[in-house]
């Protein structure tokens, strides 16, 4: 009959103390990128909300762009 066999080891820890998290380069790579995407769409609200596009007057086509207004709009029907 066969002794019984020990547990397996639990995997030591590396040497040394352990760092916190925020001690890693990886975690900030990981963050930072996020964090850049939100930053960007506050600055972009921002820029839309006090710096509007102006409203543009819809005109009537003059005579020179008619046939260019005829075919956009042919172009652009179904069959």
């Amino acid at each position: 009959m066969q002794a019984p066999s020990t547990p397996p080891s639990v995997p030591s820890s590396p040497t040394g103390p352990v760092s916190p998290w925020w001690r890693h380069g990886m975690v900030w790579l990981v963050l930072s990128g996020p964090a850049v995407v939100v930053v960007a769409s506050v600055a972009t609200l921002l820029i839309a909300l006090t710096h509007p596009d102006p409203v543009l007057q819809v005109r009537a086509p003059q005579p020179a762009q008619e046939p260019a207004v005829q075919g956009r709009n042919h172009a652009a029907t179904p069959r």
